[in-house]
């Protein structure tokens, strides 16, 4: 170890009698005449007035015939462990054999911030020169600003290039071959019938790039279409996905200023109706990006569905006692059907479309008659208010594909079977029970063959029931926080897709 001599001035009255000798800078830029070692001088980010030279070592290279200089960067700045990778404000360089990443410093200076100059006179009040050997195995200290800014920075980068190359909607590239291709996975199943439906066991795809809750997703309906996935968030956006071939986000919409609570596919699959916390509506187009149509509402929208049959109609509800239908071909409302309730939680199509149903937060203490109300599409006339009678609220209803049935998800952690007939009686002998709402807007789903039906759980799983035996199958423990959809691939046998409350979308087989 080299000893050094350090002279300090700790205060203002005292002096310093001895000549202060500036060294030149020629000295410390000489150059050797055997063009063996060349000095570089980078001035050290701690502050201005501290200056690092170290040196060049031209080295080997394996690959070409002459050699290439190779510079390693000041001890400060490089740390010798295995366990951390602290990135550096100057950019790496590659080293080659067992040469050592800290190089002593030599010409070590320390001056004050403030000098003054007078004539050709320049005094400076603390000088040191040391030459030190950094030890091996301690690590240099790097202010905490400095370690954010430069562990941040390249993340911030990949993420830009990330969305940029994939999620941007205004690729024209990536517009066209998505929309015209057709997954090689999905080309053998279109011409033939749907197969038996099988539990999912694995994991396919994760994807997260939501930050904030995922409220709904849906596959697109048309079949060679079928690799796209679409999601609506609470963070403000609607992802479109490809969740067959690569799990990639294809591209990201952000036309709502608040949470996207309802989102649903076009019957043609090129166009996006959405509704959100904005009392905003808008039809989107899939390959533009553009808004086909746009409407201000007087009420929070929730829920959102095109007619079965007439694609330019579609029908939406939401923190309102009203439930509006629309017409897209001239953007003009065509009827609206009054209830005495808040909110319409979920609306549901029954066969053909003539008629519809709506379930609403209309609970009394003992009763929850208006819970789930059947109205006349034509005439917006009231067929029955009476079809579900126990006090809990049903936060979604689907339809099962081949028989005259729906279920209703209720708050009170089971799933009621009813008829889709007048006068909608309720199924008393079959009840889906076993998982958890707990207030969540937990969907559930029937699979494409009607064999099996699933539901999303407030604790992160996946239950799948028999439909006709009503019990439970298996259980998928899918998501650490609250699951609240899960669908079935419409071509694909046994592929399903889910989500939670954390913005997290996976795809099980």
């Amino acid at each position: 170890m080299n000893s050094s001599l350090v002279a300090y001035d700790d205060s203002d009255s005292e002096t310093e009698t001895g000549k202060t000798e500036v060294p030149s800078t020629s000295s410390r830029q000489t150059s050797h005449p055997s063009s063996s070692v060349n000095r570089v001088q980078y001035f050290a980010p701690g502050g201005l007035g501290t200056k690092s030279t170290y040196e060049m070592q031209p080295t080997e290279n394996a690959d070409s015939s002459g050699t290439s200089t190779v510079c390693e960067d000041p001890p400060e700045h490089y740390a010798q462990n295995n366990n951390a990778d602290l990135t550096s404000p100057y950019c790496r360089r590659p080293y080659c054999g067992h040469t050592a990443l800290c190089m002593s410093y030599k010409n070590y200076e320390q001056t004050s911030s403030s000098s003054i100059n007078s004539g050709n006179v320049v005094s400076q009040k603390r000088i040191h020169k040391d030459s030190t050997t950094a030890i091996k195995g301690i690590r240099p200290y790097i202010p905490k600003r400095l370690r954010q800014e430069n562990s941040s920075m390249p993340e911030k980068k990949e993420s830009d290039q990330r969305d940029s190359s994939v999620c941007s909607p205004d690729n024209p590239s990536l517009t066209s071959q998505t929309w015209s291709k057709i997954s090689e996975l999905i080309k053998p199943y279109l011409g033939s019938k749907y197969k038996l439906t099988e539990v999912p066991k694995s994991l396919i795809f994760y994807m997260s790039k939501h930050c904030g809750p995922v409220n709904e997703i849906q596959w697109c309906p048309v079949r060679e279409q079928s690799h796209m996935l679409l999601s609506a968030s609470m963070d403000k956006t609607i992802k479109v996905w490809d969740a067959v071939d690569t799990g990639c986000c294809l591209k990201t919409y952000s036309c709502h200023s608040c949470a996207v609570r309802a989102a649903c596919w076009s019957s043609c699959g090129r166009r996006i109706l959405s509704g959100g916390f904005d009392s905003m509506l808008h039809l989107t187009d899939v390959e533009t990006g553009k808004q086909i149509f746009s409407s201000k509402n007087e009420f929070r929208i929730s829920a959102l569905k095109f007619h079965p049959t007439e694609s330019n109609i579609f029908i939406c509800g939401g923190f309102s006692s009203e439930v509006k239908a629309w017409d897209i071909r001239t953007s003009k409302l065509l009827r609206v059907y009054k209830a005495a309730v808040q909110q319409t939680l979920d609306i549901l199509f029954l066969p053909e479309g003539r008629e519809f149903l709506t379930s609403t937060d209309a609970v009394s203490r003992d009763s929850a008659d208006r819970t789930i109300i059947a109205w006349d599409f034509q005439s917006a006339a009231k067929i029955s208010n009476q079809i579900f009678h126990e006090r809990y609220t049903c936060p979604s209803l689907t339809l099962h594909p081949k028989e005259s049935m729906f279920v209703a998800q209720t708050n009170g952690n089971y799933m009621a079977l009813f008829s889709t007939q007048r006068p909608y009686r309720i199924n008393k002998k079959k009840r889906y029970e076993g998982h958890k709402v707990e207030g969540f807007a937990v969907g559930c789903e029937f699979s494409p063959d009607g064999t099996l039906l699933v539901t999303g759980s407030s604790d992160g799983k996946v239950f799948f029931y028999n439909y006709h035996t009503a019990r439970i199958i298996r259980t998928l423990s899918a998501h650490k926080e609250a699951c609240v959809s899960a669908i079935f691939h419409p071509v694909l046998p046994s592929l399903l897709a889910t989500c939670d409350w954390a913005g997290e979308i996976k795809i099980w087989q």
